[in-house]
């Protein structure tokens, strides 16, 4: 078929090969032929191979079935065909044009969709070979750009330096947590808390702190003074009490005008070491009998005095140090001969019997308690032990001593104690 055939464009468009709807409706519909149906549908295929086989001779006309009964209808059943009140619902062929347009429509769809499949799918295929073509293009330029790059050299960390980072790093997560814990609302009440107990233990326990302190540290201060001391009698000294101890560097006064009564020798301790003079152990510096001097090693620190450690240091001392005491304006010289611990109750210890001149110093033990008591004996070595006087009598005394000790602690304070 040629588009610029004005004869088939003519036939075309004035006279259509496919009967109108108003052909094939009536009143009363005809009877289904079997045999004019197929005739019909013969005069269409006809028709169509022409048309696309290029054939350009009209084809001559056929009177088909629907035709002739069109012609035997009279002129009112003509009129009542055409009239859109007077149709009816029933067409020919329903069912062939339902299903003909059925698969018109699926050819369609199915067209456009696997022609709009296979086109993305090409759009989608070329960008990814585009990408694929750019990362090949850009590994070669990474690893020229790697290779022009200087590569940093490898450090090794010392044990120093990596203890170093390691504290560093240990330093930062603990400043982290205490940030942590400043923040907390519970921090207060725990800071309060912590602060009352950490006052509360200093209370109770400060004289072990500082009895130890000052017993480590006291080897530090000797004078040399008090080191090197002339044990001879004829020695001119002052003539105020002393008791001199180079070996743990003990240079303090004596205080003899003291009763033994507690209250009366811890007052006495707080000028130095006081004379614990009872009935059988009375003697002094001179005189025949054991001459009993006492000291603190600790005591609390709210306590007055400035010899509140001055024995911190008195278990230090072995047989054969020497202990000189300044009595009179005259020098005495004493030798160890024995260490001894016993109870504040064994005052019995302190009293026996001896034809020698006598020195026992008494202080607590263990260091900043004050459950036990330590004696350290000498025996007087000069002047001769020959020439010592006798000591004074004295009447037995019926009261009962305890040997001095420490003031009470806090908790012994708080619950109203009144000796240690």
């Amino acid at each position: 078929m040629r588009p610029d055939d004005p004869n088939q464009q003519q036939r075309r468009v004035g006279a259509p090969l496919i009967p109108q709807r108003s052909l094939l409706q009536s009143q009363t519909p005809p009877s289904r032929d079997t045999n004019a149906s197929a005739a019909a549908a013969n005069v269409v295929r006809n028709q169509l191979d022409n048309i696309y086989d290029g054939h350009t001779s009209t084809p001559t006309p056929q009177t088909t079935p629907v035709e002739q009964h069109a012609a035997q209808q009279t002129p009112q059943q003509s009129i009542a065909a055409d009239s859109p009140y007077e149709r009816t619902h029933t067409t020919a062929h329903p069912a062939a044009q339902s299903d003909q347009w059925k698969q018109y429509h699926s050819a369609w769809q199915d067209y456009y969709q696997k022609y709009y499949e296979r086109y993305y799918v090409g759009e989608v295929y070329k960008a990814q070979k585009a990408l694929e073509d750019q990362a090949k293009e850009a590994v070669p330029a990474a690893a020229a750009i790697a290779a022009e790059k200087p590569q940093p050299a490898h450090e090794e960390f010392t044990k120093d330096e990596a203890m170093y980072d390691l504290r560093k790093k240990l330093l930062g997560n603990i400043q982290e947590s205490a940030k942590k814990v400043r923040k907390s609302r519970h921090f207060v009440p725990i800071t309060a808390a912590a602060c009352v107990v950490v006052l509360f233990l200093f209370l109770q326990y400060n004289r072990i702190l500082f009895a130890n302190v000052h017993a480590y540290i006291s080897p530090g201060n000797i004078d040399p003074v008090n080191i090197i001391v002339d044990p001879s009698e004829t020695v001119a000294v002052s003539p105020e009490p002393k008791l001199i101890i180079p070996k743990i560097n003990v240079d303090v006064p004596v205080v003899y005008d003291v009763t033994p009564d507690y209250d009366a020798q811890m007052r006495a301790m707080e000028s130095g070491v006081a004379w614990f003079g009872i009935p059988g152990a009375n003697s002094k510096p001179g005189q025949v009998g054991n001459t009993v001097l006492s000291g603190h090693s600790s005591n609390d620190v709210i306590d007055r005095g400035e010899y509140k450690f001055i024995f911190a240091r008195l278990e230090h001392m072995q047989e054969g140090d020497l202990i000189y005491v300044n009595y009179q304006s005259k020098r005495y010289t004493y030798s160890v001969t024995r260490k001894e611990v016993v109870k504040p109750t064994e005052v019995s210890k302190l009293v026996y019997e001896t034809d020698k001149p006598v020195l026992t110093l008494i202080t607590c033990t263990p260091l900043g308690t004050s459950l036990n008591r330590l004696l350290v004996t000498a025996e007087q070595i000069s002047p001769s032990p020959s020439e010592a006087q006798s000591a004074p009598a004295t009447s037995a005394s019926t009261e009962p001593v305890k040997i001095p000790g420490n003031s009470p602690t806090f908790l012994q304070r708080l619950f109203g104690a009144t000796e240690n």
